[in-house]
């Protein structure tokens, strides 16, 4: 009986003290935010390399969910007699869910898992311990530059996807569904309000979930134990959390913004 008792405490206090690391990683990370701040080049490159790579599934991926959006509004809409309501429907939808959570997702699988792995392998290789050695921050030289430019990403795919989602509906809903062009915007315009929609549901989920992902991401590839087999299992912990992190984060945040809580 005390076997099973012994390894749920166990559990439970790794579990805790893993919470404390990351807390005290994060809290260390956002002080040499500062300082990176001095080396433009290391930014301007992270942001190429979790941004600009990430663009062909972003985009990929907002063309054909705003598709499936407007061909499955459209269905559900023309039983109403409201069709020309399907701009409306694909912008609010995109704006304030599936843009930022999508995009989220799409980043925890594309970017995070590689900012684990690459942080994971350089410090199986002791590359971290080298710049130690040389007197070299880790958190400013590493941590802190690609958590940056992470979270100045993030905000960007999130505009982009929601955008080209939004085409995509109109795609579908205005060439192929022969849904008035005029009706398509000015119901989208009309509808869409830039404080309560955009500003709150791309802009401030995105860089919500942006902070979130690439925290759980550097810490994740920081504490991987140093072999081939931990980066492997740190990677796969670091988009599990972060999808269920960008999930639930969702929710609270829809709730303050626009639920009655």
């Amino acid at each position: 009986m005390l076997n099973p008792l012994q390894m749920l405490g166990r559990r439970a206090l790794d579990s805790l003290a893993r919470l404390g690391r990351s807390a005290l990683f994060s809290i260390r990370v956002a002080g040499s935010v500062g300082p990176a701040l001095m080396r433009p080049a290391l930014i301007l490159s992270q942001i190429y390399s979790v941004g600009v790579l990430s663009l062909p599934i972003i985009v990929v991926a907002g063309l054909f969910v705003g598709m499936v959006l407007g061909l499955q509004g459209y269905t559900t809409l023309v039983d109403f007699g409201a069709e020309e309501s399907l701009g409306s429907a694909v912008a609010l939808t995109l704006v304030r869910e599936l843009g930022p959570v999508v995009t989220g997702l799409l980043y925890a699988g594309r970017a995070g898992s590689a900012l684990t792995a690459e942080i994971g392998l350089m410090k199986a290789t002791e590359q971290l311990s080298g710049m130690e050695m040389m007197a070299v921050d880790p958190h400013r030289r590493v941590m802190a530059p690609r958590f940056l430019a992470g979270c100045l990403a993030m905000p960007l795919l999130a505009c982009i996807f929601t955008a080209v989602g939004i085409l995509g509906g109109y795609f579908i809903g205005v060439g192929l569904l022969g849904v008035d062009d005029g009706a398509f915007w000015s119901q989208m315009q009309a509808s869409v309000d830039l404080r309560e929609d955009v500003i709150n549901g791309v802009l401030v989920k995105s860089i919500a979930f942006g902070l979130v992902a690439n925290a759980i991401a550097i810490f994740e590839g920081s504490d991987a134990v140093p072999t081939s087999e931990g980066v492997s299992r740190a990677t796969t912990r670091s988009v599990v959390n972060t999808s269920l992190a960008i999930l639930g984060l969702d929710f609270v945040l829809t709730a303050l913004m626009f639920g009655d809580l």
